[in-house]
């Protein structure tokens, strides 16, 4: 999971359906986990940004 989302993080694209169709046409991965690993990266962001206001 981690090196997903290392990908993930690294990309320029921002948007979660256009992380998820690069992940999907890029990298092989079927809708359902590409859906998963990009909401929980994003979740994760934006967690990070409450905890610091």
């Amino acid at each position: 999971v981690a090196h997903w989302q290392d990908l993930i993080r690294s990309s320029p694209l921002t948007r979660h359906m256009e992380l998820v169709a690069w992940l999907k046409s890029a990298h092989g991965l079927g809708h359902g986990h590409a859906n998963a690993l990009v909401a929980a990266t994003l979740a994760e962001g934006r967690s990070r940004l409450r905890e610091k206001n």
